[in-house]
């Protein structure tokens, strides 16, 4: 089960460094909901000291399944959206092209663990309470289980591995 998709866009910014080693530093700068925009790649500002490129036609849902991995985001000290990115190449200039947005803490664990890029902004208020709202109703967490302690006190079973060992019976 899931939700209708929220459409949303992702302004990123190239921001020029002074650094001897990197020219500039690209980064998720806003999620916007979409306007109605064609999916794509929108120039908001372009100059050298400050890029902002907007990017259109994500949909997020919220599926059931991923019910724990909504509960985690609200209860972190800073919930948020997670971006995933790539560097890519357009017209002999590099761009940072965002390729999937989620509010899953787990989905965006799987994605880091796979190698991608992924960055973060914070959720309104109003999202939170969705998101919470959802986790709610479709997140049961397993209950904790009592744990036996291992014994190292001994016993029968280990007198028992004892003589199988010197290969006595």
């Amino acid at each position: 089960m899931h939700t209708e998709a929220l459409r949303v866009g992702v302004v990123m910014q190239r921001r020029r460094l002074d650094n001897r080693w990197q020219s500039h530093q690209w980064r998720p700068l806003e999620i916007v909901a979409d306007i109605g925009l064609p999916p794509g790649l929108h120039c908001l500002r372009d100059d050298d000291a400050d890029s902002r490129w907007l990017h259109t036609g994500f949909e997020v849902a919220l599926y059931s399944d991923e019910g724990e991995g909504y509960h985690l985001n609200v209860n972190a000290p800073v919930p948020c959206w997670f971006i995933m990115w790539r560097m890519d190449e357009r017209d002999g200039a590099e761009f940072a092209l965002p390729k999937s947005v989620t509010l899953s803490y787990n989905e965006a664990a799987r994605l880091m663990d796979g190698g991608e890029q992924v960055d973060t902004l914070p959720l309104s208020d109003d999202m939170i309470e969705r998101v919470a709202a959802f986790a709610a109703e479709h997140y049961r967490p397993e209950p904790k289980r009592k744990r036996r302690k291992p014994s190292f006190e001994g016993g029968a079973a280990v007198q028992q591995m004892a003589r199988e060992e010197k290969g006595t019976q």
